[in-house]
């Protein structure tokens, strides 16, 4: 049997999303007086709201 879908449609059958995934690292400082950073990664609809994570 011959091969029905190429490499070539099945990449042009998938959807972009506007989605940005973005990694926050947020610095808490502890008991002690040291620091540790408590990293994740945020999806977000546009690259200009990174600067309203808290």
């Amino acid at each position: 049997m011959a091969k029905q879908q190429s490499f070539a449609d099945k990449a042009k059958a998938k959807v972009k999303s506007n989605v940005v995934n973005v990694k926050f690292i947020k610095t808490i400082k502890t008991a002690n007086g040291s620091y540790k950073f408590q990293e994740r990664f945020v999806r977000l609809d546009d690259v200009n709201k990174v600067s309203a994570l808290k």
